[in-house]
């Protein structure tokens, strides 16, 4: 039996919906993607829907940090450095687990989809 609640299975097939849209080589907030599913005070769970994720390899998660770049959700995925190196193979610079360039690579989905 799932921990979740059917609302909050909902809540997490709608994140990630947006997160498949993410292109590569770009990155996007916990927080970006809360706002865009209306629901601005929810990034936590967000997260939680990223840590739920692992054994979809169709969901992009390590595309996925939080505000200010630094990659929170590493420690959730297998392996040392996975999300680290998972990025970097996409080209997007990362030094001492903060994105370098978050700016040049942020992608807003409320100015992305519609």
């Amino acid at each position: 039996m799932s921990k979740y609640s059917p609302t909050t299975l909902n809540f997490f097939e709608r994140v990630y919906e947006v997160v498949v849209q993410i292109p590569e080589g770009r990155v996007t907030s916990y927080g970006s993607i809360a706002k865009y599913l209306g629901a601005s005070r929810s990034s936590r769970m967000v997260g939680w829907a990223m840590n739920a994720v692992h054994g979809r390899p169709e969901i992009p998660a390590h595309r996925v940090v939080n505000r200010v770049g630094i990659l929170t959700g590493k420690h959730h995925f297998p392996g040392t450095n996975m999300m680290e190196r998972l990025l970097k193979e996409e080209g997007v610079l990362v030094e001492d687990d903060k994105i370098k360039n978050f700016k040049n690579v942020f992608w807003d989905p409320s100015e992305n989809l519609f």
